[in-house]
């Protein structure tokens, strides 16, 4: 018993290392630096992420990126939770968004972690992620703000996992919300000055 506190922290620790590694594979340049469609870090906003690859005209590009990226912070979760303790794969989800948003590969600037923390609810829970994801979409679809839709969804995000997980993956949604708001702060500002560009609109 008195080494269970030892083992349940290394745990942690792997599941922290699991998570932040894969979590920091910049998918959205790997992809654009492959298929020769331009220098992501140089075009509109110099984000990794989807709505980024999408200005460089190249949907296919943009779309592998989303599932890439989504698809990364599920993996650690899961994996996360299968080699260790279930509450280590919360540590792990945690982690990959920590990974993408700050990868140490690009001197810790990276994307704002929507499609990577869309997979970690999807993979807690998949109904309070499906439902997230929903929302998201919705917005998107209704108002053609990439940042709107996602600081909708990360806001609602809590209360799905509520509801439709538990209350220790709901705190993790918090967590993941409020980094999100925290990175879209400048899209926020546009947002209220009316001039953040819409989905596919170049910046």
């Amino acid at each position: 018993m008195g080494t269970l506190p030892v083992i349940v922290t290394h745990e942690w620790q792997m599941a922290a290392l699991l998570g932040y590694l894969l979590g920091s594979i910049p998918f959205g340049l790997l992809l654009t630096k492959l298929f020769k469609a331009g220098d992501l870090r140089s075009i509109g906003s110099g984000n990794i992420g989807t709505t980024n690859v999408l200005r460089t005209g190249r949907k296919d590009l943009a779309a592998a990126t989303l599932l890439l990226d989504g698809g990364k912070g599920a993996v650690a979760v899961l994996l996360a939770g299968y080699w260790f303790a279930p509450d280590a794969a919360i540590i792990a989800g945690m982690m990959a968004v920590i990974g993408h948003n700050f990868p140490m590969w690009l001197k810790f600037e990276g994307g704002k972690g929507v499609a990577t923390t869309l997979g970690v609810l999807l993979a807690m829970s998949w109904p309070a992620g499906l439902v997230t994801a929903a929302t998201w979409l919705l917005v998107a679809l209704a108002l053609r703000y990439s940042s709107l839709a996602a600081l909708v969804s990360f806001a609602a995000s809590p209360f799905y996992m509520y509801f439709l997980g538990d209350e220790n993956k709901a705190v993790l949604a918090v967590l993941l919300a409020a980094l999100g708001i925290v990175r879209h702060h400048a899209n926020i500002k546009r947002l209220l000055a009316g001039e953040e560009p819409k989905i596919g609109q170049k910046k």
